[in-house]
């Protein structure tokens, strides 16, 4: 008896030590694959959409220019952009880019939305924290977005923390005093890889700092 239980369950043992090995191989491939898709959605797009061009030329296809082309005319515009008269050009076709009807209401939000992931970041994200949220004991990590000044008989400046709430797109608000703000030590790149990877990719301990900061904003 003991001996037929031992053959039936040999088979299990063997369908487990599949599966784990088959889901363990396919959870550490998963995002390779995916990552490399999404670049080459990137690059094949921006290829063929300066491919014609070189083909007119040229007479011939080359593979690759029109995405080395469309990355230097990239960058070129980020040497532009970064001096003074470029930055003046900017601004002045972002002014003109308002006076258009339907594009003046969608504009600034992408505008900002992309400078919160800027290397600059005059007006995005400008660390990552930790705050009390949604409630008294619970905390929640978030995006320093700048200081908010209050006039009156009690004047009082706020921190201004945006908390996703899905994902990285969509989220609170929440103005609390400076001092309640815990900072992790954490870049924002690296808070934005937690946030994606649904708390995942958080260490297990962070910095002194912002441990010390916390405590002293829950008491």
């Amino acid at each position: 008896m003991q001996g037929l239980i031992g053959r039936r369950r040999v088979p299990g043992q063997i369908k487990s030590w599949f599966k784990v090995r088959f889901f363990t191989g396919v959870f550490v491939t998963l995002p390779v694959v995916l990552t490399a898709w999404v670049f080459w959605l990137f690059y094949a797009s921006v290829d063929d959409f300066m491919a014609p061009l070189y083909e007119h030329l040229l007479g011939r296809h080359i593979f690759g220019l029109g995405f080395l082309t469309a990355a230097l005319i990239i960058f070129m515009i980020g040497v532009f952009a970064t001096n003074v008269v470029g930055r003046r050009v900017v601004q002045w076709g972002e002014r003109l880019i308002l006076y258009i009807p339907l594009v003046r209401r969608v504009y600034p939000t992408v505008k900002d939305f992309v400078d919160a992931f800027s290397p600059n970041r005059r007006s995005g994200f400008r660390e990552f924290v930790i705050v009390e949220h949604p409630r008294e004991g619970a905390y929640s990590y978030g995006f320093l977005t700048g200081d908010v000044h209050i006039e009156g008989t009690k004047a009082e400046t706020l921190a201004s923390v945006y908390v996703p709430t899905n994902h990285l797109y969509l989220g609170d608000i929440v103005l609390v005093p400076r001092d309640a703000v815990a900072s992790t030590g954490l870049s924002v790149e690296e808070g934005i890889r937690i946030v994606l990877s649904a708390g995942t990719a958080a260490p297990s301990r962070l910095p002194h700092p912002g441990a010390s900061e916390l405590g002293a904003a829950a008491t």
